[in-house]
Protein backbone atom coordinates (compact mmCIF):
# COMPACT_ATOMS: atom_id res chain seq x y z
CA UNK A 1 0.00 0.00 0.00
CA UNK A 2 2.90 2.37 0.77
CA UNK A 3 4.31 1.78 -2.71
CA UNK A 4 0.98 2.77 -4.27
CA UNK A 5 0.86 5.98 -2.22
CA UNK A 6 4.45 6.78 -3.18
CA UNK A 7 3.65 6.11 -6.84
CA UNK A 8 0.70 8.50 -6.62
CA UNK A 9 2.90 11.18 -5.07
CA UNK A 10 5.49 10.82 -7.83
CA UNK A 11 2.72 11.08 -10.44
CA UNK A 12 1.31 14.20 -8.72
CA UNK A 13 4.74 15.82 -8.62
CA UNK A 14 5.24 15.04 -12.31
CA UNK A 15 1.87 16.57 -13.21
CA UNK A 16 2.53 19.63 -10.99
CA UNK A 17 5.91 20.08 -12.65
CA UNK A 18 4.31 19.93 -16.10
CA UNK A 19 1.60 22.40 -15.05
CA UNK A 20 4.26 24.75 -13.63
CA UNK A 21 6.26 24.57 -16.85
CA UNK A 22 3.08 25.19 -18.84
CA UNK A 23 2.29 28.29 -16.78
CA UNK A 24 5.89 29.45 -17.34
CA UNK A 25 5.43 28.95 -21.08
CA UNK A 26 2.26 31.04 -20.99
CA UNK A 27 4.21 33.78 -19.19
CA UNK A 28 6.97 33.80 -21.78
CA UNK A 29 4.43 33.71 -24.62
CA UNK A 30 2.55 36.63 -23.04
CA UNK A 31 5.70 38.73 -22.98
CA UNK A 32 6.71 37.81 -26.54
CA UNK A 33 3.23 38.29 -28.05
CA UNK A 34 2.76 41.54 -26.12
CA UNK A 35 6.13 42.84 -27.34
CA UNK A 36 5.32 41.93 -30.93
CA UNK A 37 1.89 43.56 -30.65
CA UNK A 38 3.43 46.72 -29.17
CA UNK A 39 6.01 46.87 -31.95
CA UNK A 40 3.35 46.36 -34.61
CA UNK A 41 0.79 48.85 -33.26
CA UNK A 42 3.31 51.52 -32.44
CA UNK A 43 5.21 50.92 -35.68
CA UNK A 44 2.01 51.73 -37.60
CA UNK A 45 1.48 54.83 -35.43
CA UNK A 46 5.09 55.88 -36.05
CA UNK A 47 4.68 55.44 -39.82
CA UNK A 48 1.61 57.70 -39.62
CA UNK A 49 3.72 60.23 -37.70
CA UNK A 50 1.38 60.24 -34.72
CA UNK A 51 2.47 61.80 -31.46
CA UNK A 52 3.19 59.95 -28.22
CA UNK A 53 4.44 56.76 -29.87
CA UNK A 54 7.36 56.26 -27.52
CA UNK A 55 5.30 56.66 -24.35
CA UNK A 56 2.52 54.43 -25.71
CA UNK A 57 5.04 51.79 -26.78
CA UNK A 58 6.61 51.74 -23.32
CA UNK A 59 3.19 51.42 -21.70
CA UNK A 60 2.10 48.54 -23.96
CA UNK A 61 5.41 46.72 -23.56
CA UNK A 62 5.42 47.25 -19.80
CA UNK A 63 1.89 45.88 -19.49
CA UNK A 64 2.80 42.70 -21.36
CA UNK A 65 5.91 42.25 -19.21
CA UNK A 66 3.87 42.75 -16.03
CA UNK A 67 1.30 40.17 -17.07
CA UNK A 68 4.02 37.74 -18.14
CA UNK A 69 5.79 38.16 -14.80
CA UNK A 70 2.59 37.24 -12.97
CA UNK A 71 2.43 33.95 -14.90
CA UNK A 72 6.13 33.28 -14.28
CA UNK A 73 5.71 33.80 -10.53
CA UNK A 74 2.70 31.47 -10.54
CA UNK A 75 4.71 28.81 -12.37
CA UNK A 76 7.54 29.09 -9.87
CA UNK A 77 5.14 28.75 -6.96
CA UNK A 78 3.45 25.69 -8.45
CA UNK A 79 6.72 23.91 -9.16
CA UNK A 80 8.39 24.80 -5.88
CA UNK A 81 5.53 24.07 -3.51
CA UNK A 82 4.12 21.02 -5.29
CA UNK A 83 7.29 19.41 -6.60
CA UNK A 84 10.12 20.06 -4.14
CA UNK A 85 8.96 21.80 -0.95
CA UNK A 86 12.29 21.94 0.89
CA UNK A 87 13.46 24.90 2.96
CA UNK A 88 16.16 25.58 0.39
CA UNK A 89 13.72 25.59 -2.53
CA UNK A 90 11.29 27.78 -0.59
CA UNK A 91 14.13 30.23 0.14
CA UNK A 92 15.03 30.36 -3.55
CA UNK A 93 11.35 30.88 -4.37
CA UNK A 94 11.14 33.74 -1.86
CA UNK A 95 14.11 35.47 -3.49
CA UNK A 96 12.67 34.97 -7.00
CA UNK A 97 9.26 36.27 -5.96
CA UNK A 98 10.84 39.27 -4.21
CA UNK A 99 12.86 40.18 -7.30
CA UNK A 100 9.88 39.77 -9.63
CA UNK A 101 7.65 41.74 -7.26
CA UNK A 102 10.19 44.57 -7.23
CA UNK A 103 10.28 44.47 -11.04
CA UNK A 104 6.48 44.54 -11.17
CA UNK A 105 6.28 47.54 -8.85
CA UNK A 106 8.99 49.34 -10.83
CA UNK A 107 7.20 48.67 -14.12
CA UNK A 108 3.90 49.83 -12.65
CA UNK A 109 5.57 53.08 -11.58
CA UNK A 110 7.06 53.50 -15.05
CA UNK A 111 3.76 52.82 -16.82
CA UNK A 112 1.34 54.82 -14.68
CA UNK A 113 3.60 57.25 -12.84
CA UNK A 114 2.32 56.08 -9.44
CA UNK A 115 2.73 53.13 -7.12
CA UNK A 116 0.10 50.34 -7.34
CA UNK A 117 -1.36 51.26 -3.95
CA UNK A 118 -1.83 54.94 -4.82
CA UNK A 119 -5.27 55.89 -6.04
CA UNK A 120 -5.71 58.12 -9.03
CA UNK A 121 -7.54 61.40 -8.53
CA UNK A 122 -10.40 59.95 -10.59
CA UNK A 123 -10.70 56.86 -8.40
CA UNK A 124 -10.45 58.88 -5.19
CA UNK A 125 -13.13 61.45 -6.11
CA UNK A 126 -15.18 59.48 -8.59
CA UNK A 127 -14.73 62.22 -11.21
CA UNK A 128 -12.40 62.95 -14.09
CA UNK A 129 -10.07 65.90 -13.91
Amino acid sequence: MAAAAEGGMVEFQHVADLVGKGVDAVGVATIVVGALAAITVEGVRLARRQKGVYRSFRRRLGQSILLGLEFLVAGDIIRTVAVSPTFESLGVLAVIVAIRTFLSFSLELEITGRWPWQKTAEAATGTRE
